[in-house]
């Protein structure tokens, strides 16, 4: 008779424990569903702190060699130039010229004025960012010694980036996360909820872009 006592307690107590196990499960399985999922965006504006400029320019021709002095000339004319106002050896890159030969052209209608159309392009990559807007105003004084620095391609525009985003980001991630709370609280508050611990956090990602297209020195970043 013990023995069936004990083993009805025995049989009590499981039953009793796996009645509170499942209703614990069934409570964290509802706690689980009571999850929202927000994104808080910092921004901030940041001034350039690198700025790469290519100044690019064309030469035609019929004598090979003539071009090739030509272009010679232009890129140490334009050299002095940038040296003369400040800028580096060091910042400033000659690539090879893009020579095309007009008369090889099997779809050309008309035979070309000159056979040789020669595109090169002087590039300046400086943290000067300042003193390269200024130099940008001043290049015409380029067109005295013949050279017409030409624009309109977008492969050669200026360009301006800031290179210290691994600074900001610890602000911009504590903006980012406080807006995402205060997205969090306004959920909770309309749907009669109360908001417990942030269960899960990602750094998500940043960007740089341009803030206006008046002002390209001033650029804008994202975090999310």
């Amino acid at each position: 008779m013990k023995n069936l006592r004990l083993e009805a307690l025995l049989i009590a107590v499981g039953l009793f424990l796996l009645g509170w196990m499942i209703k614990s499960g069934i409570g964290e399985f509802k706690d689980r569903e009571r999850i929202v999922s927000v994104k808080g965006l910092a921004e901030m504006e940041v001034p350039a702190d690198k700025v790469t400029w290519p100044l690019m320019y064309k030469v035609v021709g019929n004598d090979p060699s003539q071009l090739y002095e030509n272009i010679r000339d232009k890129n140490n004319a334009i050299i002095s130039f940038l040296i003369g106002h400040g800028i580096s050896t060091e910042e400033i890159s000659v690539g090879a010229p893009d020579i095309v030969d007009l008369q090889a052209e099997r779809y050309s209608a008309n035979p070309p004025a000159y056979r040789y159309n020669a595109t090169s392009v002087v590039t300046v990559s400086s943290r000067q960012v300042d003193r390269v807007r200024e130099l940008v105003f001043e290049q015409t004084t380029l067109l005295k010694q013949g050279i017409a620095i030409t624009g309109g391609d977008y492969r050669y525009s200026i360009a301006y980036e800031f290179t210290g985003l691994n600074g900001i980001k610890p602000q911009m991630i504590e903006e980012a996360t406080q807006n995402a709370r205060a997205a969090a609280e306004k959920f909770a508050r309309d749907s009669g909820s109360r908001l417990g611990k942030i269960r899960n956090a990602s750094q998500g990602q940043f960007s740089i872009s341009d803030r206006d297209s008046n002002t390209p020195p001033i650029l804008k970043a994202y975090g999310w």
